[in-house]
């Protein structure tokens, strides 16, 4: 069964999580003084003792250590305690305090009075007031204010204040939006990373394959990898999926792991796919399933076609419909297909049009076509359309086909180049044929070999009697045995003859046989004698004949005069009147006479005629 949703859909469908807080750049950043004591492995008995210490000095009058002991216990959460000592300390001029005031008040709901503070810190030089300012202001909606101290702030080096800046300018479509990612990237902001790399990375997109492109992609790969390393599942994700397109899959696997046990249920899903591809289900099961019940549809997808091939079509069934629910149109498409397959063709339609009228472009063919086998070709033409307008090659195939059949072959060819034009083998193959009986042998050849190319045994039989036709005849050797070298057309008859192609196989045989291969011939043309061809059949009877086998030529020759091969009814003639069965030998005279060609009818009638006289005298 043909599945949607695999993992080539996963990551651009638009449906971004936000930043998590800790990637969001509060306003309420914290500004100490230069002199605070920043080492994270004190214990809490040696912060008592610098909280105490600080608060000595605060009640001396020490103005930095009041700053530095309302930063503590801002951090704390303690704003009560916190606020008379950044009030004491942004009085005696303290920028970092006053700084720290704005923080507090704007947690307290007073955003007016707080942004008061800040201006006053960010005028003394403070760069992250200036980016909490630049914040205030973007949030009441002025950003030439909001501009204006965010590029204060980043000019100052302020890595919250670059990332703010880049962000606000990326959103009016400023071009300098990159040069201030990149610096907040650089000074180890992750999001800034992040965004960097997505940015680079379309761009190597839209330039792939020009060195400006690449360059893009090398780029935005290094900033994925900064970016994963400080813990950004989406840019794990991304990363994963470069390497896995690279064909790195042990490392791709392990970016998607750490994207998916950080909760990203694309990662997890594609983790899935991976497993999957790698022939362990069990453990590609359990993560599809983490990702389907944190909403991901096309994780839903892939279970439901695990538990399909499984034949627990009930759980397919629920699966699909998870899909669905999760807004992921492959769900009822796929419903359908599962309907399908089980002969509920109403349920089937009703699943292909819900999908189809989302766009789906293959529900929109697999509904045209289900429409097309219940007769309603009305019905099934605006379908085969719409399906093929939305970019789906075998829809336009199909409307080739649909056109071909009420005699519009101008219109069914511009269909199939459509199509071949895609890589539609068997479009490419129509395109051929018609371009052959146009006589543009150029074009044919063209075509005709795109669609051998792609697998199609009836184009490869096609292409090489279109060389055959074009060999010259093969020199004659004066000295030795001839010396056989292979032309293409003969390797194109054994590709055909290889993937079943009858008439193809006959001509391998023949092929064999004029060069002396007895046994190659007799194996080519039992092959094609046993898939029903008539030809293969007379040809080893042939062979069987003149090796001195006529009882079992015999048998192949009445199996082809059966099928309505002339030739071989006129040898079973002559075959049965050695022998003396004249009335039998009559019978397959008269059958040859009935069959032809000329030639042959003209042959058996003599002979038929010669054994009535003979059967009467």
């Amino acid at each position: 069964m043909d599945v949607m949703g695999d993992k080539a859909t996963l990551f651009e469908t638009g449906r971004f999580v936000q930043p998590s807080s800790e990637e969001a750049t509060s306003a309420e950043t914290l500004e100490e003084s230069r002199e605070v004591n920043r080492d994270d492995t004190r214990d809490e008995t040696g912060e008592a003792v610098e909280e105490a210490r600080r608060r000595l000095a605060a009640e001396a009058g020490d103005v930095e250590a009041m700053s530095v002991l309302g930063a503590m216990l801002l951090r704390r959460g303690d704003l009560d305690g916190a606020e008379p000592h950044l009030r004491s300390a942004t009085a005696a001029g303290d920028r970092a305090a006053a700084n720290n005031l704005g923080v507090l008040l704007h947690q307290r709901g007073y955003a007016d009075e707080a942004a008061g503070w800040w201006r006053v810190a960010a005028v003394a030089g403070s760069a992250a007031a200036a980016h909490a300012l630049g914040r205030h202001h973007r949030e009441r909606g002025d950003e030439p204010a909001a501009e204006y101290w965010l590029r204060q702030s980043a000019e100052q080096g302020h890595v919250l204040g670059a990332y703010a800046l880049a962000d606000l300018l990326e959103h009016r479509g400023d071009g300098g939006a990159e040069r201030w990612m990149r610096a907040a990237a650089e000074r180890g902001h992750r999001e800034a990373a992040y965004r960097l790399a997505r940015a680079l990375d379309r761009r190597g997109t839209q330039d792939s394959g020009a060195d400006n492109g690449v360059a893009a992609a090398a780029e935005a790969e290094q900033w994925y990898r900064q970016a994963a390393a400080r813990g950004h599942r989406r840019a794990a994700l991304h990363l994963g999926t470069i390497l896995e397109k690279r064909g790195d899959l042990r490392e791709a696997g392990r970016w998607y792991l750490t994207s998916a046990k950080d909760g990203e249920p694309r990662a997890a899903c594609a983790l899935g796919f991976l497993l999957r591809d790698a022939g362990d289900t069990e453990n590609a099961a359990v993560w599809w399933l983490r990702a389907a019940q944190d909403g991901d549809g096309n994780a839903a997808n892939a279970l439901g076609a695990l538990y399909a091939e499984r034949g627990q079509t009930q759980t397919a069934e629920r699966w699909y419909r998870a899909a669905m629910d999760a807004g992921d149109d492959n769900g009822a498409y796929n419903l359908g297909l599962l309907c399908a397959e089980q002969g509920r063709v109403t349920q089937a339609e009703q699943w292909y049009r819900r999908a189809a009228y989302a766009g789906h472009r293959e529900a929109a063919n697999a509904l045209a076509v289900l429409l097309l086998q219940g007769g309603d070709t009305a019905g099934a033409e605006p379908w085969f359309s719409k399906a093929a307008e939305a970019g789906s090659v075998d829809a336009a195939f199909n409307l080739g086909i649909l056109f071909a059949g009420r005699g519009e072959d101008a219109v069914a060819l511009r269909w199939y180049e459509r199509a071949a034009a895609a890589g539609h083998a068997e479009a490419a193959l129509q395109v051929g044929m018609a371009r052959l009986r146009e006589g543009d042998e150029r074009e044919a050849e063209r075509h005709l070999r795109c669609a051998a190319g792609a697998g199609s045994a009836e184009a490869a039989y096609r292409l090489a009697t279109v060389l055959d036709a074009r060999r010259p005849p093969a020199p004659a050797h004066e000295l030795g045995e001839p010396t056989h070298e292979k032309t293409e057309c003969e390797e194109w008859y054994e590709r055909a003859a290889s993937q079943g192609h009858r008439r193809a196989q006959v001509r391998v045989g023949m092929l064999a046989a004029a060069r002396g291969d007895v046994v190659e011939a007799a194996r080519w043309y039992r092959e094609a004698a046993e898939a029903g061809s008539r030809n293969g059949a007379f040809n080893l009877g042939l062979l069987l004949a003149r090796e001195g086998s006529e009882p079992e030529a015999a048998v192949w020759w009445t199996r082809a005069a059966d099928a309505g091969h002339g030739r071989a009814a006129l040898r079973l003639a002559l075959v049965y009147a050695r022998r003396g069965e004249l009335a039998e030998g009559q019978r397959w005279a008269d059958r040859a006479v009935s069959l032809g060609p000329g030639e042959v009818a003209e042959r058996a009638a003599r002979l038929r005629d010669a054994l009535r006289e003979e059967l009467s005298a």
